[in-house]
This record gives structure tokens, C-alpha cells and sequence, in this order.
């Protein structure tokens, strides 16, 4: 009978996660695991979980199991210290056995940046015996504790720190990491690897460190690296690694290099199979809400709105003598509404908005008036989250909220741009602090333009030569070099020509839309009802800014509450403008009820005097606004709808210009959408 074929699993993988080092787009890993028919892959990028999410759920998706860890870095003493003579940290592998190891490790990485953090976010001893429990831990690669004792020489203290390490992580838990790449230096660990392993009984493992996905992605991690340090390619001084075999190895090549240590490659499936963390998505986790003792969350809020709509219906009444024939329309979708979100659980979030906008206003802090899908709801209208009367504009509350996706909500809020932080910190006073209410990150990405500087700059061409390459590369924001090169015939004559543009472009494409950098959400705060770090780790940027380690988008997948309160610097221009016509002039300006069919203000648009006016003064705005000649209101309503990447390259914003001005003839895909659509010009918004 046949031996039955060794299975190996990776355990030691960096992705675009890993910040101008890894080359590994998530999709592609797993994608690559899948083919490999690999039953489960790990990640563990340096010194975060960044992509754990979308890890995760693209694991899950090829039904390849995901494996949540990290490569931290471990001071060589206290985390505390800044002594330059300390030297590197040490590198080491964890990876989540079980929930516990999870919270730990979110809790090793946020202290790893809030107060470990020097060149790199760095735990210690301390912290790895307070919150080791959980987690498996790899030697890792020639840059780990182990690895540097035995290159010294030191043998008896690197068995003194093996029998900690066990400690720590449980005898069973500890794996000596072997890997092959060519290093000489590597080499010689493996052999001293070896003879530990053999004197104290601690199990192997092999791993391939993987940085890219294919063979050849060396030279590629080698222009990310100099990116990073701000080096060019040619220098000799700058940190490079100095192998080409980090790529992700098929399970047949990693067995044929470890054929003579079938429990290293056995030990990949052990580890696998111990580790069983999956994250819970979906469940909501809205942070207390402050209510009496006989009154629930959803019966203050359905209070609170009954009495703000009653307010509303007062108003409307009393501008316009014909409301009361329209009034049930209004009560009929009230009650429809407040059944919805009540229904699909969502009546704190409306609170906690309600709650800081009226301490904006309580404040004079300039609000918004409402912005995006939020402005389809009444019961917002209602609560004066909103100052939009969505009937009146025909705005639907579906697109809003639906039942049937049952999505958490997402109001973005407008606030005057220097009184912004007032707001965050009553949100972060009034709901838990610090630990509780934490701002979003975001990552800046390798995008078209800045791919080619970025390389350009390590690949130490001259200045001018790439500024005019990257000037050529038009203005879209996600546009990609190869539509770049399709639509800009310079752009493919100076490829053609040039071997050194060839050779830019040629590298610039295979990093183009990695990740770059983190940077902290304009706008995204997370309030949650417990600590956050209960769900995901912190991070600490540049300019000492503590933000989520997951997007917005990943934040809201865990079940958190994510509210996006935006500086806006055109309501701080209002709100002086505002006080300045009154001191001067001695004219109140009501903002919430101004006309909205002057046509002075309309022909000023019409002439492109669009300077200052909000989301009306870019150049291509100003231009369609110009040839439309708005009037009435509605028109700017539907030109601001159709100032959008896809409207745009379908020309659906000329096909509206067009219409209006007779230009075009008007046709309807079927007769009963004229009334529907005769506003737009046949357009569908």
C-alpha cells in the first residue's frame, strides 16, 4: 500500500498588509491556496491584523479555512525603552488557537503601538505572559529570538528561551520554525534548529516566509522596500533581502524540500487544525443607551419621533394652506418607517445621532442640512437629524434603510470644520471614552500617478523625465496605468520609445494599487458597547492619532457602529458669513428656510461663478453647470446626481444637458415612466 502523501498548510504569509514589503493581494492568496488545494492559510503580517477581515471572508468564500495571526516584533528588553544601543526586535509568529488568542492578540498588538511603539510597534516578555493564552507561537524567520541566539553561538540561553516560550504558549504550542531559502545563514539555523528540537522534544514546523505570490517578485518587494525607506534601487547601504525564494511555494515544493522532515510538514496540518477562530459578523453591537426604568430603547426612540413629526406637521401646516390635503400621506410613511427600523433593530443608532446633533446645535455648532441616502427617511426629518422634508423631494427610504438587507444604516453628518472635535469629544465623553469611541482608519493606496513617482524616484530616474510621465497619466482618480496607456497616445509613445519609461511602467504595474500607508477616516468614528479592542486592535499613527486596525466597511461587518461626522469647512464659511451680514448689516439669514428659486443665484451659477459653492466648484462641475443653465432647483438636484464616475463615462449627464435644451429628443423605454422620468429628461437617476 502507497504512504499516504504529507499535506502542508502555510503559516508564515505576508500580504499588501505588510506595508511596502508584502506583495500579496488577499484575493490572490487565497485563491492560491485553493488551486494548491490547501485546506486553510494563515496571515501574519508585520505587527498587524489589517486584512483580517477581508481575509477572512475570502477564505470562507473558497471555503479554505482562515488562520488570523501576526509576525510581531518583541523588544529585546522592556517595550518601554528607547535605548538606541537595544538593537532590532525580535520577530515572532502568533497564531489564534481559539476567541481567547484572538482578544489577546488584539490586546498585544494596540499596546505593541500605544506603548511599545519605537521605529516599530514592539511587545516584550511582560506582555506576552499576560496575554499569551490562546495563541500558537512560531520561532520565526532568521530575525527571531531563537534563530539570533544560535547564530551567535549561544546555545544554552537559546534553551533557556525555548523553555520560556513554552511556558508561555503550553510545550504542545510552541513549534521551532524551519524554512528554505537559499540563505546561508539560514542554513546553518536549521541545523541548530534541528539539535534543539532534538534535545528538547519541541515540535518543527517549515514555513516559505512568503512576501509574493510568484517566483520573480523579489525585484518587485525590492522597489516596495526602497519605497519604504525613501532609498534608490542602486544603492549599496540600503536594506535589502537577499533572497528570491519568499513566494509562495506549492505544497508539492514544499514537500519535496522538507521530504526528510515529514513531522515539520505534518505539523502545518496539526496547526491548522488547532486553530478555530472565526470571527461572528453580522450581529450588531450598538453601546448603551441611556433610558428610564420604564421606558425601552425603541419606545424612547418612537417617543422622541412621534413628538419631532408632530413639531414637523406644524411647520408645513403652517407654510402652506394646502398641506392638511397631503397630511396622511405623511403619517402613512411615518408609521411605516418607525415599524422598519424598530423592527430591524436599529432604534439606538437613530438616538445616539439625534444625540449628538442636538448638542451641536444646542451649541451653535453649524450642522448640515442632511446629505445622501439619510435624506429618503422622515423619521430622521422628524428627529431633526435631517432638515429635509423627503416627500416633498421625492426621496425613497428604501434606498435608506431596507428591511429585506437589513444593512446597518449610514448617516453622514456635516459639521463646521472647526468645531468638529467639540462633537467627537462629547460622542467619546457621553458614550465610554476612549476605549469605546475610537476614529476609522483608511489605507492610501499605490494609485496611478503616485505609483510612477514612487518608482520612478527608486529607480532614481531623473526628476523631470517621470513628473512629465506622471502629468500625462489623466486626472481620474481610479483610473489604472493600462487604461492610462489606452486613452493618452503620448503616454504609449514614450513606452515604446524610451526602455527606461518601458521598464517604469513595467514595474509600476505590478505594485500599482497596493497598499501604501494607513491613514485616519475624514470622517468615520466607531462607538461601541464595549471596549474596542474586544474586536479588533488599535493603531497609532504619525501624528498620534489612535484609530481601528479595520475599515469602515470591515467595522460595520463586525456588528459596530460606525457614524461618519465630517468636517466641512463650507459650513464654517456659512456660519461666518452668516454672523458677519448680521453684525455688519444687521440681517438675520435663516439657512434652513432660504428661497430656493432666486434667480439671481441661478444666473450666478449659470455664469460659473461656482467659487466656494459646495460640491458645485470643481472645474468639471462648473462646466456642466454652466452649459445646463439651471433653473429650477430640481435641475441642480439631478446635475449633482449625475456628476458621478458612472454617469459620467455613459454620458448620461450630456444626454440630460441635451434634453433639456432641446438638443436631444426626449424617449421613454415605455409610456408609463414619462411621468417618473420627465423631470430628469428621460434621464434615470
Amino acid at each position: 500500500m502507497a504512504p499516504k502523501p504529507l499535506g502542508f498548510v502555510h503559516l508564515h504569509v505576508h500580504s499588501e498588509y505588510s506595508m511596502l514589503d508584502g506583495l500579496i493581494r488577499i484575493p490572490e492568496l487565497v485563491k492560491s491556496a485553493l488551486e494548491n488545494k490547501m485546506p486553510a492559510v494563515a496571515l501574519t503580517d508585520h505587527g498587524n491584523i489589517f486584512g483580517a477581515v477581508e481575509f477572512y471572508e475570502e477564505s470562507m468564500k473558497s471555503k479554505v479555512k482562515p488562520i488570523i495571526g501576526c509576525e510581531v516584533y518583541m523588544a529585546r528588553g522592556s517595550r518601554q525603552s528607547r535605548a538606541r544601543e537595544e538593537g532590532s526586535p525580535f520577530h515572532l509568529v502568533l497564531l489564534c488557537q481559539n476567541e481567547q488568542g484572538y482578544k489577546n492578540l488584539c490586546q498585544l498588538i494596540t499596546l505593541s503601538f500605544l506603548e511599545g511603539f519605537y521605529h516599530k510597534p514592539r511587545i516584550d516578555r511582560e506582555l506576552l505572559e499576560k496575554y499569551g493564552k490562546g495563541l500558537i507561537g512560531l520561532s520565526a524567520c532568521l530575525q527571531g529570538e531563537l534563530p539570533q541566539l544560535l547564530l551567535a553561538g549561544k546555545n544554552g540561553e537559546a534553551e533557556k528561551k525555548l523553555e520560556w516560550y513554552q511556558a508561555v504558549f503550553g510545550k504542545d504550542n510552541f513549534y521551532l520554525e524551519l524554512q528554505e531559502n537559499g540563505l546561508e545563514d539560514q542554513s546553518r539555523v536549521n541545523k541548530k534548529l534541528l539539535e534543539l528540537a532534538r534535545r528538547s522534544q519541541a515540535p518543527l514546523v517549515c514555513t516559505n516566509d512568503c512576501h509574493y505570490l510568484k517566483q520573480g517578485g523579489d525585484q518587485y518587494q525590492n522597489i516596495l522596500l526602497c519605497i519604504q525607506q525613501n532609498k534608490k534601487f542602486d544603492e549599496k547601504d540600503r536594506f535589502q533581502i537577499k533572497t528570491n525564494q519568499l513566494f509562495f511555494r506549492s505544497g508539492e515544493e514544499m514537500r519535496y524540500l522538507f521530504r526528510e522532515l515529514p513531522e515539520a510538514l505534518n505539523n502545518t496540518l496539526e496547526i491548522a487544525g488547532k486553530c478555530e477562530f472565526f470571527f461572528e459578523l453580522g450581529k450588531v453591537h450598538l453601546p448603551q443607551i441611556e433610558t428610564s426604568a420604564d421606558e425601552s430603547v425603541e419606545q424612547r426612540f418612537a417617543r422622541e419621533a412621534r413628538e419631532g413629526f408632530e413639531k414637523r406637521i406644524a411647520q408645513l401646516q403652517a407654510k402652506d394652506p394646502q398641506f392638511p390635503a397631503r397630511e396622511a400621506i405623511y403619517r402613512k410613511r411615518f408609521e411605516e418607517e418607525l415599524k422598519v427600523i424598530i423592527d430591524t433593530g436599529f432604534a439606538g443608532y437613530f438616538l445616539i445621532v439625534n444625540d449628538f446633533i442636538n448638542f451641536a446645535r444646542r451649541n451653535q455648532i453649524p450642522v448640515g442640512p442632511g446629505r445622501g441616502s439619510a435624506a429618503g427617511s422622515l423619521v430622521a426629518y422628524s428627529l431633526g437629524i435631517t432638515n429635509v422634508d423627503p416627500i416633498r423631494w421625492g426621496l425613497i427610504f428604501e434606498r435608506f434603510l431596507n428591511p429585506e438587507r437589513r444593512e446597518m444604516p449610514d448617516i453622514d453628518v456635516d459639521i463646521c470644520q472647526e468645531r468638529r472635535p467639540e462633537v467627537i469629544r462629547y460622542v467619546s465623553e457621553k458614550y465610554g471614552g476612549e476605549t469605546k469611541v475610537v476614529q476609522v482608519i483608511t489605507f492610501q493606496k499605490l494609485k496611478a500617478r503616485a505609483v510612477i513617482r514612487d518608482v520612478g524616484r527608486a529607480l532614481n530616474l531623473p526628476f523631470k523625465q517621470v513628473d512629465l510621465v506622471a502629468k500625462l497619466v489623466p486626472k481620474e482618480s481610479d483610473i489604472e496605468l493600462a487604461v492610462a496607456l489606452k486613452q493618452e497616445p503620448q503616454l504609449q509613445k514614450m513606452v515604446d520609445s524610451d526602455p527606461k519609461v518601458a521598464e517604469l511602467f513595467r514595474v509600476a504595474q505590478q505594485i500599482e494599487g497596493l497598499n501604501r500607508n494607513p491613514g485616519t477616516h475624514a470622517a468615520g468614528v466607531v462607538v461601541s458597547d464595549k471596549p474596542v479592542t474586544e474586536y479588533m486592535p488599535l493603531y497609532k499613527g504619525k501624528n498620534e492619532v489612535i484609530t481601528t486596525q479595520f475599515t469602515g466597511e470591515n467595522v460595520a461587518k463586525l456588528g459596530l457602529v460606525k457614524f461618519d461626522i465630517l468636517g466641512l469647512r463650507n459650513l464654517t464659511v456659512i456660519d461666518q458669513t452668516v454672523r458677519m451680514v448680521s453684525q455688519n448689516r444687521g440681517v438675520k439669514l435663516d439657512m434652513d428656510n432660504l428661497a430656493l428659486n432666486d434667480p439671481e443665484v441661478f444666473a450666478m451659477l449659470s455664469r460659473g461663478e461656482t467659487v466656494g459653492v459646495f460640491q458645485m466648484e470643481s472645474p468639471g462641475m462648473t462646466k456642466n453647470v454652466m452649459a445646463l443653465k439651471p433653473n429650477p432647483f430640481e435641475e441642480l438636484i439631478a446635475l449633482n446626481a449625475l456628476y458621478r464616475p458612472g454617469p459620467l463615462g455613459s454620458k448620461m449627464n450630456r444626454d440630460f444637458i441635451d434634453g433639456k435644451h432641446g438638443r436631444k429628443e426626449i424617449n421613454y423605454l415605455l409610456p408609463q415612466l414619462e411621468e417618473i422620468l420627465k423631470e430628469t429628461y428621460g434621464v434615470i437617476l
